[in-house]
Formats: C-alpha cells, structure tokens, sequence
C-alpha cells in the first residue's frame, strides 16, 4: 500500500507536492484531507510577498532575489501567480519562465498559479500552497502577485514582510503606485533605480512616510532599497532589510507581532475555507429547479428579490 501524499510531502517528495497542487487549484475534494494532515507541520517558514504595479520588475528581481538566498543556503519555495489564461483558464506562467535558472535546484520549488479571476493580486488557493510548501521545509516562501494594482492588499494577509516594488518612470509615480499597496509596505524597493527619476522617486516615498500620522517611535518604518535586478545590485541590502524586519517582527509588541501576522493569515485562511463552501453550497442551490422558478418570478417583477435572496440563505443553511 502506497504512503498517503500528504505523508510524501513531509518527507520532500516534489511529485507529490505538485499533485497535490493540482488538486487544490481544480479544487479536488480528497485535497482537503491532506491538506488537514499537513496543517500541524506548517508554520515555521517565513514567508516574503513581492508586490508592486506591472512592469516593475518583480519576476526578475525575485529571480535575483532567490539567488541571493540560495548563495546562503536558505531553501526557497515560490508561488508565483500569473494571469489567467482567457483560453485554458489557467496560469499563462510567465513568472515560471523568468525563473528558470533555478529549475534544476533541489532547494528551490517553484509553482504558478492562475488568479482565475480573483482580486487582490493572489489566487484563492495560495494560502494552501504556502502551506504544502512549509510542511514541506522550506525556510523561505516566496508570494509574487500578478501586478494589478491597487486590489492586491490580500498579500498582507498571508506574508510575514510585505516587499512593493516600484519602478521610476511611470508618470506620476506615487500615483501610480495605488495607495492599498503602500499602506501595506514593509520595506520598499525601487528597481531599475539605474533610470532616471529614482532619487525623486526615492524623496517621494520618504515625503509619503513622514505623512504618517498613526506612526509611533516603536513602530516599523520601511526602508526604501534600490536595485537593479537585471544586475544583482542591491539584492544583498535587500536581505538584510527583510531579516531587520524578521528581527523586529519577533520583538515587537501583540499588535504586529509574527505571531499576529500567523494569526491573521490564519484568519484569511479560515474565511477561504468558510466561503467556498458557501459558494459550492449558493451554486447548488441556484441549480435546483424551485430556484428556477423563482428566477421566472423575478423576471417578471411578480417576486422580490430580497425574498428569494432570504430563501437561499435558508437553503444554504440547512445545506439542501
């Protein structure tokens, strides 16, 4: 009798990881199991979110990034989400591409995941990767968002350090960068710094800073790194300003402890969980053919709408 995967995972099996992967993104029932078997062995890794608008870089300076780690023998998990293809529905796996360097190195696993129309920059199925990947044991989990803008504040919700990228010459460039990201910056990287207009762009982001008015002297403030990812420049200080805030998360008060952080990403992770079942549950419900007569009600303005809504929740509720 073979080992069951979630049991393969824990002892470094990358086949499995990745079958397990592909069950929780096509949203596979007997996934949920292993995933419940893995949850007490997560927990240890220290996960990075790289956020920032398109074109900024990000793929390639997490290619770097992922360099840099490994030259200090630190393992790298990565979850990459890339758009979603309009024809497969699923990763178009550009982000896998830029990476491919890293393919044949044991200490890295990387894998995309398709947003499948999801807001706020990750996939719903994140979270569960993140989780495979740290039962896994990897000291450092990697989230890349897909760059949409100002929708992708969820990776505050399931990294330790939030990392956003900005780039000089886009115009207005604190504008462009949307003001959701910035709020949720823990350290701030301009890339391509070798362009022109990164000192302004640098002043700008400090002149932001100074503007916070809930700031105390305890508090975090985010350091503004420049690199140029194509060259491996500032990908050192880039580091040492991350684990500066791995220092400070461990010493810092409940509010903005890593210990608040896990209990946030819990809490999303919960939510996640809680509304796929309502969806499976609301689509079910709206496939039943009492629903559908409704429906025709409605069409013809005969029934209320706020009703019919009100008959779902109790259908849902009592799971029919």
């Amino acid at each position: 009798m073979s080992e069951p995967l979630y049991q393969r995972i824990l002892e470094g099996d990358v086949r499995a990881a990745g079958r397990l992967m592909r069950q929780v993104d096509d949203q596979i029932p007997g996934a949920r199991q292993q995933l419940e078997a893995l949850f007490e062995h997560t927990g240890n890794a220290y996960i990075i979110g790289f956020t920032g608008n398109p074109g900024s870089g990000k793929s390639t300076l997490v290619n770097a990034f992922i360099r840099e780690c490994r030259e200090r023998g630190l393992s790298v998990g990565v979850v990459a989400v890339d758009p979603t293809s309009p024809f497969s529905g699923g990763a178009i796996l550009g982000d896998r591409i830029r990476m491919q360097e890293h393919a044949l190195d044991e200490g890295v696993f990387i894998r995309s995941v398709a947003t499948r129309g999801n807001l706020g920059g990750v996939s719903r199925s994140t979270p569960a990767l993140v989780q495979i990947l740290d039962a896994m044991g990897f000291d450092l989990i990697i989230i890349e968002t897909v760059g949409v803008g100002q929708d992708e504040v969820d990776i505050a919700r399931i990294a330790d350090t939030n990392i956003v990228v900005t780039v000089p010459g886009l115009g207005d460039d604190i504008q462009a960068t949307k003001a959701g990201i910035l709020e949720i910056a823990d350290v701030f990287v301009i890339n391509k710094s070798d362009h022109p207009g990164s000192d302004r762009l640098r002043r700008e982001l400090k002149a932001m800073l100074s503007l916070a008015v809930d700031r105390s002297d305890e508090d975090w403030t985010p350091p503004i790194v420049h690199t140029v990812a194509t060259d491996a420049e500032g990908l050192t200080k880039l580091f040492e300003k991350i684990e500066a805030h791995r220092d400070w998360l461990e010493g810092a008060g409940a509010d903005d402890s890593r210990g608040a952080r896990d209990r946030r990403r819990i809490e999303h992770l919960i939510r996640l969980i809680v509304s796929g079942e309502l969806d499976a549950r609301l689509d079910a419900a709206m496939a039943a053919p009492t629903w559908q007569r409704h429906l025709e009600g409605l069409v013809a303005r005969r029934e209320s709408p706020y009703e019919a809504a009100e008959e779902l929740i109790a259908a849902i509720a009592r799971k029919d």
